[in-house]
């Protein structure tokens, strides 16, 4: 790697679109693809959408669990869906939303950003809620590697607020904190810092208190894009003028479409071309 990992997303998605698209082998999509939920299901599955989507998409983004669930075979074929999407020109976002401390986080770190790895990937997503200096080995690998970290934020599942809007003692939310810590480690990144936040695609900006500002001079990855009902009105109003790194997350759109390699590969393409309108 020559650069940081931001500055490869922004080249990415100005050359190939902001859609990032999320490579999980659900059982139910399986059987939708007339496959079993096997090993041999899931290569099947995950491999011909590498080959469809990773020379056209920016970034793809499979979800560990998905592969993890099959054991050491399931792993083995996310190691081949990492290098194979690599190798077909799209960046890879590991969706592993690890979170731990000294050692293990580590350790973690080591497996997703070291090139060394079979797992070795372009950037990583990860929890802060064990404090955000338990994030410190995965923001120094990725610096050592020019690697990325997309850190939970505002997600939109219902349950997030409970955690995200609280307020501590000091009166700061939760989510300020984390977008605050952000925007420190972006510092003078020109021109997209490489330390991002999950933000949900159709999350709300609270009515009892101050929105929260989503600029912190590095990427959103906003997942719920799509069939989880986010538009690019969503992206719009949410963001505002940060949209422009907003990387919209989608799977079920286009996973849906397969077994077909050119449906697939079409759906990225109007998919970007849809959220080109963001300016």
């Amino acid at each position: 790697m020559t650069s940081t990992f931001g500055s490869r997303l922004h080249a990415a998605m100005a050359e190939r679109g902001r859609l990032c698209v999320g490579i999980d082998p659900h059982a139910s999509l399986l059987h939708e693809w007339g496959l079993d939920d096997d090993v041999a299901g899931l290569e099947r599955f995950a491999l011909s959408v590498v080959e469809a989507v990773a020379p056209v998409a920016s970034v793809v983004k499979p979800q560990s669990a998905f592969y993890e669930r099959f054991g050491s075979r399931g792993v083995a074929v996310l190691e081949r869906v990492v290098a194979e999407s690599r190798a077909g020109g799209a960046l890879v976002l590991l969706d592993v939303k690890r979170g731990d401390i000294g050692s293990t986080s580590q350790a973690y770190a080591d497996a997703y950003l070291d090139p060394a790895s079979p797992l070795a990937c372009d950037a990583v997503t990860v929890s802060p809620y064990l404090g955000l200096g338990s994030l410190d080995p995965f923001v120094e690998t990725a610096r050592r590697h020019d690697g990325g970290v997309f850190v939970l934020a505002l997600t939109s599942n219902k349950e997030g607020p409970e955690v995200q809007h609280a307020v501590g003692a000091d009166g700061v939310r939760v989510a300020d904190r984390v977008l605050d810590h952000l925007r420190g480690l972006n510092a003078g990144a020109e021109p997209l810092g490489s330390f991002g936040a999950v933000v949900g695609a159709t999350i709300t900006q609270p009515e009892d208190g101050p929105a929260f500002d989503l600029a912190f001079g590095g990427p959103v990855l906003a997942p719920g894009f799509g069939a989880q009902g986010g538009t690019v009105a969503d992206v719009r109003r949410i963001f505002g003028a940060s949209a422009a790194h907003v990387l919209a997350s989608s799977s079920r759109d286009v996973l849906r479409l397969g077994p077909d390699r050119v449906a697939m590969r079409d759906a990225v393409r109007a998919t970007n071309d849809e959220l080109a309108a963001l300016g």
